[in-house]
């Protein structure tokens, strides 16, 4: 009964360690688990649309522009990946050092950062299809300075 239960969610844990190497700095690996029909579901800083993030390519050039300013920035899983059939959530940490350049922020750089957030993926052929992403931007946001 525990072989039934857990195998299927293998490949899924396979895809999740990708996933999560991707936003640490692996950008290769989104034309492999990156579904050619990617939709991301996210409310965006500064107003970008949603809509255009769309393909690996795009995927990888939000996390590169997420990445400029915490150049260092580290992404730890808290909980899960949580599976069921072809749906994957987890809970994530992101730590690092600010590396300056972020619009309005007044922090130094070399200014720790620490914030969460919770990934929902929907999973089609092995491939992450849907991204569902809530982040605890407003932390992030205090610890760089960013006044409203």
């Amino acid at each position: 009964m525990i072989s039934t239960l857990t195998a299927p969610t293998r490949p899924h844990h396979q895809l999740i360690a990708a996933w999560l190497r991707l936003w640490n700095g692996e950008p290769d690996l989104a034309e492999t688990i990156i579904s050619p029909q990617f939709r991301l579901h996210a409310a965006l800083l500064g107003g970008a649309d949603e809509d255009s993030i769309d393909d690996a390519g795009a995927l990888t050039g939000w996390i590169t522009s997420t990445r400029a300013a915490v150049k260092d920035l580290t992404f730890t899983l808290e909980v899960g990946p949580l599976t069921d059939t072809d749906h994957v959530a987890l809970r994530w940490r992101a730590t690092g050092h600010y590396s300056g350049g972020f619009p309005g922020a007044t922090a130094a750089p070399g200014t720790p950062v620490d914030f969460t957030g919770t990934d929902m993926l929907r999973i089609e052929d092995g491939r992450i299809a849907e991204y569902w992403v809530n982040s605890d931007m407003h932390v992030l946001l205090g610890q760089l300075g960013v006044r409203s």
